[in-house]
């Protein structure tokens, strides 16, 4: 037996050191692949034009914009989020969608709702309407889980509330908690309000990029608005529509008892989980998959 034991030892040490190379090379295999996905990438830094000439956002110095086309393929794709008719996708220019050091990103997409009446704005009460978000998001559970979704909580907000009434924006934020994911999301929502609906900008990341995107928000404000004939001051009565809801039914994510709440639910409640760690491992999967 003791004979043996040098044989069974460098026998497993072979094992081993197979494993250790099979893992090596597994890993140089991903990260060509990562790198080939980065490289696929065509940013923009200046103006960018939205919605043939309804809106532009000035890329801010310090930031990087990614096309509808390419952001989609990042939000679905990589990501694994419900398809989404998004318009791009504003990245801090050092951070990419496969970043080790990712911190968060700014999803721009457009809701042409009307006109939003925004005379309700300094009535709401934040801590009721919290509430009220908080069950309508157990109902909305009930639908992603059919979907194949995770469930989501609410917890509270992570910044509450904010409308700025000469400049028609609004800003807040919400944390919350995906089923199966350890660290909790945040989801900071911005909304710029036009004549025919508004702009959505939602940055998503980790709650621990709070202070962070507190500090970025001002920038990232300034850098939407909507052009000439397009503008919340170009509103007309006589032939344009007004939402069914106003900044409340904005902030709840929902439709006013009058449209609907369900429908309003279904519509509003378009929330991104970025699970960075959980993405780059399906991703994973995906690219050995097709080795």
């Amino acid at each position: 037996m003791k004979k043996l034991l040098p044989v069974i030892a460098l026998f497993v040490c072979g094992i081993m050191y197979s494993q250790i190379d099979s893992l090596k090379i597994a890993n140089e295999i991903y990260q060509q692949k990562i790198d080939s996905i980065e490289k696929s990438f065509n940013y923009e830094y200046d103006t960018v034009d939205l919605l043939n000439g309804i809106a532009t956002i000035n890329i801010p110095s310090g930031y990087k914009f990614l096309n509808a086309e390419q952001s989609a393929y990042v939000l679905t794709d990589l990501w694994g989020n419900p398809p989404s008719e998004v318009l791009g996708l504003l990245f801090p220019k050092d951070i990419s969608p496969m970043s080790d050091n990712f911190t968060y990103a700014v999803e721009v997409t457009y809701s042409a709702d009307g006109y939003i009446e925004d005379d309700d704005a300094e009535d709401i009460d934040y801590d009721d309407l919290l509430e009220e978000m908080q069950n309508d998001t157990e109902l909305y559970n009930k639908e992603r889980v059919k979907e194949g979704y995770e469930k989501i909580e609410l917890l509270g907000w992570a910044s509450p509330p904010f409308y700025d009434k000469e400049n028609k924006k609004l800003h807040w934020a919400k944390e919350l908690k995906f089923e199966n994911y350890e660290v909790n999301t945040l989801n900071y929502n911005i909304r710029v309000l036009g004549r025919e609906g508004y702009l959505n900008l939602n940055a998503i990341g980790d709650m621990e990029v709070l202070p962070l995107l507190n500090s970025d928000i001002d920038t990232i404000l300034n850098s939407v608005e909507f052009n000439e004939g397009y503008a919340y001051a170009d509103f007309d009565a006589s032939v344009d529509n007004v939402a069914a809801y106003g900044i409340g039914g904005l902030i709840a994510g929902k439709m006013l008892a009058k449209a609907g709440v369900f429908a309003g639910l279904l519509k509003f409640w378009k929330i991104i989980a970025i699970a960075v760690v959980g993405a780059f491992g399906a991703l994973r999967k995906k690219i050995f998959k097709s080795e």
